[in-house]
């Protein structure tokens, strides 16, 4: 197996560094890609605002989500959790030593391949992995390099490879430190790396969390999931604002009921339990022994807390996964948009988008007894609320 290990500090991880880790993996056939941030780096001094190793790893595994490549792309926490100074001949030495039989590829940049020889144990590296280093331009590939690659092949017996970017991303880390502390360079981070950013206030960014933009409210709730539930979430909140137009309703609230609507999705029971505890929510048996249902609340509440929205979006929320009776229009555009948008495959999906054009208690009523139906054949326990749902939009289209 072949195995790259891309090091460094991801102060903040950006799209430069995904899209050439992206092209190093096809161009060097790599079977896995470990990401491995600097705990406490020998070559350089950190500047005063970066936050600390931990909150670097985080932001680099939001990152790495956000490639999609499950088993392939990783983060490795062994540097973060090395004390001291971190240098790349013992982590190639560690690694080695767990993947003996594999072949080690280091990735790095341009300026940290052409002074290879000046780190600790430079032939230990050579010797535990072979070189892979990024040009950025074509002068990067000049006879610079060559010489490089023929002094290090010389010297320490390495292999080297020069990859050629074909896209380059034109901000550097440094660069765009400062671009966020002016309220600028989303455009160069995944969005769930600058809602972490935005949410906990790093490299000088002092958002509204009560006032965000539709832009930075979708990169905080992005941020909150993994990055496979995030077609989904935009898919909801496209589909919420296409119904609300097509019935009259409020585009703004079920653009931002939409976003948020499975914010927390991922909590675990235990964090669930603890959210309606700090906000004095009830809950019944069935809810307390189930996540599934808790999400709706537990969002539901960040939404109105945390991020300021209005009763209607905490409502609507609140009932997106059981529907209750007598539900509002945006409520049932919540439900109806989180059963059917576009990247939802099922039978009937088609017949419930058509409905939702024509008639869209029926297309809520479609769905509600679909999900009567699918908890029935799985012998799990109907929540009161969406018996009570269902009755109700029975009852309302006989009258």
């Amino acid at each position: 197996m072949k195995i790259g290990v891309y090091g460094g500090t991801f102060n903040p991880p950006h799209l430069g560094h995904l899209t050439s880790a992206r092209f190093a993996m096809d161009y060097l056939g790599l079977d896995r890609l470990l990401f491995m941030p600097a705990g406490d780096p020998p070559h350089k001094e950190l500047p005063p605002n970066s936050p600390p190793a931990q909150t670097r790893l985080e932001l680099m595994e939001a990152a790495a989500d956000s490639m999609l490549l499950p088993g392939r792309v990783e983060v490795d926490h062994m540097e973060v959790r090395r004390e001291g100074k971190s240098y790349t001949a013992d982590t190639l030495q560690e690694l080695h030593d767990q993947y003996p039989d594999d072949e080690l590829w280091l990735l790095m940049g341009t300026d940290m391949f052409l002074t290879l020889q000046h780190w600790k144990k430079p032939e230990v590296i050579c010797s535990l992995a072979h070189l892979a280093a990024f040009a950025r331009t074509q002068a990067d590939t000049g006879e610079m390099l060559e010489l490089q690659a023929k002094y290090l092949s010389e010297t320490y017996g390495a292999k080297c490879a020069v990859i050629q970017l074909p896209q380059i991303t034109p901000v550097s880390s440094t660069q765009l430190r400062g671009l966020l502390a002016k309220g600028e360079g989303r455009q160069y981070l995944p969005p769930a790396v600058y809602g972490d950013i935005l949410r906990q206030g790093l490299y000088g960014t002092h958002a509204d969390m009560k006032n965000l933009t539709h832009a930075d409210l979708t990169a905080c709730s992005l941020s909150m999931v993994y990055a496979k539930r995030h077609a989904h979430i935009l898919g909801v909140a496209q589909t919420a604002v296409e119904l609300a137009k097509r019935w009259g309703g409020d585009e703004e609230l079920a653009f931002r009921a939409g976003i948020l609507h499975d914010c927390t999705k991922y909590l675990s029971l235990r964090e669930h339990l603890a959210i309606c505890e700090q906000y004095g929510l009830e809950l019944d048996d069935m809810e307390r022994s189930s996540a599934k249902l808790l999400h709706a609340k537990t969002g539901a509440a960040l939404a109105r807390h945390l991020y300021g929205q209005p009763d209607q979006v905490y409502e609507a929320i609140c009932w997106h996964t059981t529907g209750k009776p007598d539900m509002t229009l945006l409520e049932k555009i919540i439900y109806i948009a989180d059963y059917m948008e576009p990247n939802r495959r099922f039978d009937g999906v088609e017949e419930m988008r058509r409905l939702c054009g024509t008639d869209l208690d029926a297309a809520l009523l479609m769905g509600l007894e679909m999900s009567v139906e699918d908890l029935k054949e799985r012998d799990i326990p109907i929540h009161q609320n969406t018996q009570g749902a269902l009755d109700w939009v029975l009852e309302h289209r006989k009258g």
